[in-house]
């Protein structure tokens, strides 16, 4: 019996249960999911031979050994700030290790340790990151092959709302962790353009976006996401003039967001003065210059921000209750978690929701002489707001994944992000196999 523990079993985690389940019978799976509460899976799993769940805290050293100690493979969906310390205890207990979030420095410091034991440390094997990864290295790989040289390679990532649902005027819910989302952008974005480092502040980044049209689902805003520059080495595209990894969202979105973070209400730094008996129309009263005798506090806003009291952005903000004198109801809040408890309320998904993930890789490429152009897109549809596209797009390259390393036949060990073709295409392969496929167009 080969054991499996998943750790976090929350919205992400929906379908990659699923599809461990699912395969358990078939290849001699045992499988067990902590979380911090697991009544919510109650439904979901009594439709296959029953897990075993229980409750878990991952800052309980001795829960944490010995429910790592008893897998051969962890799967981390806890938030990020935990992968470190589960790390630590799958390589001093010699276990594989498997998630979907970004390589922190900590993880990277273990790569020679795990390697000299023989462990993989799977990292960025889900959606962005992960999916990105591998499609895209599998056209620079193909490129490369041909005897093509990259000059330019975009690519951008959204999760937003399928065309049915989509049925507010920010075109936008949440479908994902809320906070991540509320504090998305925070520092500076670094990219690479024509041969000139680009360095994009926070306070400026939802202003700098890019328009991207998608053959049948329309137009989109791309907005450049964290540090672009970090990926031309392991991509190898090292000398490549221009590179920009990014977020997609519907126009509007960003330049709406952009008042916010004008505004401070992004801000996760402090907390609020008596945020308990505030509303949300004091709460931004908070961020403006004095009163002003006859003027609306929208017209405030939109002075402050320098747009016209009618302009869309306005109406936008509006919409989500800030202005209005609806109590915050939070004993402590900085201005961030203030707008989240807000903005969940007004962004969440009903019961008949589907969400939709598209991605969109544009690459320019010279080959014989000849520039050349190709775009590879995907668009990933939810069934239901329990199975979405999110946890479709982020669960099922996990769980491939961990049956192939498993199976035996993912070798590489160490710290590892799935770049290299023994990683990336069986996964790509049975990802096609769910519906999980990209377009390329070329020009």
């Amino acid at each position: 019996m080969k054991k499996i523990l998943l750790l976090g079993a929350g919205r992400s985690a929906t379908v990659l249960i699923q599809y461990l389940l699912s395969n358990a019978t078939a290849y001699n799976w045992e499988v067990s999911i902590g979380d911090v509460s697991v009544d919510h899976l109650a439904e979901q799993v009594q439709v296959y031979p029953q897990p075993r769940t229980f409750n878990f805290d991952v800052q309980n050293e001795a829960q944490r050994n010995a429910e790592i100690g008893a897998a051969q493979v962890v799967i981390s969906m806890l938030p990020a700030m935990f992968h470190p310390v589960v790390a630590q205890t799958c390589l001093a207990l010699g276990k594989h290790l498997v998630t979907a979030s970004y390589v922190p420095p900590q993880i990277r410091e273990l790569h020679a340790e795990a390697q000299a034991k023989g462990l993989t440390f799977l990292m960025e094997c889900g959606l962005d990151p992960g999916i990105d990864h591998m499609s895209a290295m599998r056209i620079i790989h193909q490129i490369k092959e041909q005897g093509g040289t990259i000059t330019s390679f975009k690519s951008f990532t959204g999760g937003l709302m399928a065309p049915e649902s989509d049925n507010n005027p920010w075109h936008y819910k949440f479908t994902w962790n809320p906070r991540n989302v509320i504090l998305a952008g925070q520092g500076t974005a670094k990219y690479i353009e024509n041969g000139t480092n680009k360095y994009i502040p926070y306070p400026q980044l939802f202003r700098r976006t890019e328009a991207f049209q998608v053959e049948g689902f329309g137009a989109f805003d791309g907005y450049a996401n964290r540090d672009s520059l970090s990926y031309r080495e392991p991509y190898g595209l090292q000398d490549i003039p221009t590179m920009l990894r990014g977020t997609l969202r519907r126009p509007g979105y960003c330049q709406a967001w952009q008042v916010l973070v004008q505004l401070g209400l992004t801000d996760d730094s402090y907390l609020l003065e008596d945020a308990n008996r505030m509303t949300y129309r004091q709460l931004v009263e908070s961020f403006l210059p004095a009163t002003l005798p006859g003027v609306s506090l929208k017209e405030r806003v939109a002075t402050y921000v320098g747009l016209s009291a009618e302009a869309e952005e306005l109406r936008l903000v509006e919409w989500t209750g800030l202005l209005d004198d609806v109590p915050i109801g939070l004993e402590q809040a900085t201005p961030a978690q203030a707008l989240e408890k807000l903005l969940v309320q007004k962004w969440k998904l009903s019961p008949g929701d589907k969400d939709m993930i598209v991605m969109l890789h544009q690459f320019e490429y010279e080959l014989h002489g000849e520039l050349k152009r190709l775009t590879s897109s995907l668009v990933v549809t939810g069934d239901d707001k329990v199975h979405t596209a999110m946890a479709k797009t982020v669960g099922l390259p996990l769980g491939i994944a961990v049956k192939h390393l498993l199976e035996g036949k993912l070798h590489t060990r160490g710290v590892v992000v799935p770049l290299q073709a023994d990683l990336y295409e069986p996964i790509l392969a049975e990802l096609e196999q769910y519906g999980i496929c990209f377009t390329e167009r070329e020009e």
